[in-house]
């Protein structure tokens, strides 16, 4: 199993290929594109992510001791950037997913080239992730 950080680098490196931000964008929004289903009856208020301009809904669970999330959103970009998420976190241990801050943002840039609003939703997402791990420990 790849160390959160491993899964960052990975990541930064599979993005240094593009040349424009548009292709970034793009890149973004196919990841999310291959989202898993997320079932319709878990679109409720407790899986509600509070604080996102899109619609982002998060169901999170421990399985064999290990951090696994499912999400979705109504937005193209916004999925995307949750197929980075689990990318990262899905799968790992509640324990490295707290004590490791994500550098990934920073590494690809994205801080730089998101909207205010899609920066906060981002951190937002970070902090939901964090604080479910945190409560699995």
């Amino acid at each position: 199993m790849h160390s959160v950080r491993d899964i960052e680098e990975t990541i930064a490196e599979e993005f240094e290929i593009f040349d424009t931000w548009m292709e970034r964008y793009e890149y973004i929004i196919d990841l999310g594109r291959q989202l898993e289903t997320f079932p319709d009856e878990w679109k409720i208020n407790e899986h509600l992510v509070h604080g996102c301009q899109s619609k982002v809904w998060f169901k999170t669970y421990l399985q064999d001791s290990l951090f696994v999330c499912k999400a979705t959103s109504d937005s193209a970009i916004v999925s995307g950037l949750i197929a980075l998420l689990l990318r990262i976190y899905n799968n790992k241990e509640p324990a490295d997913i707290v004590i490791t801050e994500p550098s990934f943002i920073s590494m690809i840039g994205l801080n730089e080239h998101l909207s205010s609003t899609r920066n906060n939703g981002l951190n937002v997402m970070l902090q939901r992730i964090k604080k479910d791990a945190q409560s699995m420990l």
